[in-house]
């Protein structure tokens, strides 16, 4: 599909985890500290600064916003007088921690690393965590290599996951209490390496999944962190729309908009080609798509 691109800011340090809330779109640019809203003509506001450097996003059922703070592993909230504690996932996650999806219900799953990468570490499973309004946190699923987006279907039964280095995404069935059951593989773009080393990862050929976003059909929009843009998915893995971003590519994904069918893009070059925290070649764009999103991601 032949599609207008509009770039709605540039210059900034690495964009992640956005979030459409209430006519603007959230982001953390996590090198910098700090989380920015949009609105649709890309101007931003600086909404806090996050000191454990801020990746996840999501609105509790207050639509107060919630943080997944990375280096601290901890999920904060920002409340009337700044930055709170809502749970510590230090005994938990086995890295950083990062990208986050909250529901209906306000839970808040969150992923993390499994290891600390930048200190060269090897890339090991690891776990993904519900927390609970209450900040009560459980691991509701182990065994997952890097895992990244994780959006839920439009019924919500079903959450689906991005294993970014096995290169593929797997599918949960949603219990009633927010457990995960029922693990399966939704789509796959790839066999791992043999050694999964990071530099084995990025010397290999298939999509990275990153971030996510699922649609009103079930799709997902999925940011490709090897250099494709950002694709549009069916169950199965089946490719049915690309977002070509040229030089760089895309990390996360938002669908938002008056109508939901504005697609946000947050951009940078390809995964392993810079170093992120030396330079600010992150954007964020946006485009029209078909069909719309589902009122949480």
């Amino acid at each position: 599909m032949t599609r207008e691109l509009k770039n709605l800011a540039k210059g900034l340090q690495f964009l992640e985890g956005p979030r459409w809330h209430e006519g603007r779109l959230y982001a953390s640019d996590f090198y910098l500290r700090r989380i920015i809203a949009f609105d649709e003509d890309g101007r931003g506001e600086l909404i806090c600064e996050v000191p454990g450097q801020p990746s996840g996003l999501g609105f509790d059922r207050d639509g107060r916003l919630l943080i997944s703070s990375m280096n601290d592993r901890q999920v904060l909230r920002l409340g009337d007088e700044g930055l709170e504690t809502v749970a510590r996932l230090d005994r938990l996650a086995g890295g950083p921690v990062n990208d986050m999806t909250v529901d209906g219900q306000g839970r808040a799953y969150v992923g993390n690393f499994g290891s600390d990468l930048d200190a060269g570490d090897p890339i090991r499973p690891t776990v993904l965590v519900r927390v609970d309004p209450d900040g009560t946190s459980t691991v509701v699923a182990d065994d997952l290599v890097f895992p990244n987006g994780t959006p839920i279907t439009p019924d919500g039964r079903t959450m689906v996951v991005a294993e970014s280095f096995a290169f593929r995404i797997s599918a949960f069935d949603i219990d009633a209490d927010g457990g995960l059951s029922n693990r399966r593989e939704w789509a796959r773009f790839g066999d791992p390496p043999a050694e999964l080393t990071l530099d084995a990862v990025l010397a290999a050929d298939p999509v990275i999944p990153d971030g996510m976003v699922m649609d009103a059909e079930g799709a997902v929009w999925v940011a490709d962190a090897r250099n494709r843009g950002v694709l549009r998915v069916r169950e199965g893995g089946e490719i049915v729309d690309h977002v070509d971003l040229g030089e760089d590519t895309g990390y996360a994904v938002a669908l938002g908009g008056a109508d939901g069918r504005t697609l946000f893009i947050t951009a940078a070059p390809p995964l392993g080609q810079i170093d992120p925290k030396e330079h600010h070649r992150s954007s964020l764009w946006s485009c029209r798509v078909d069909v719309p999103g589902i009122g949480w991601d």
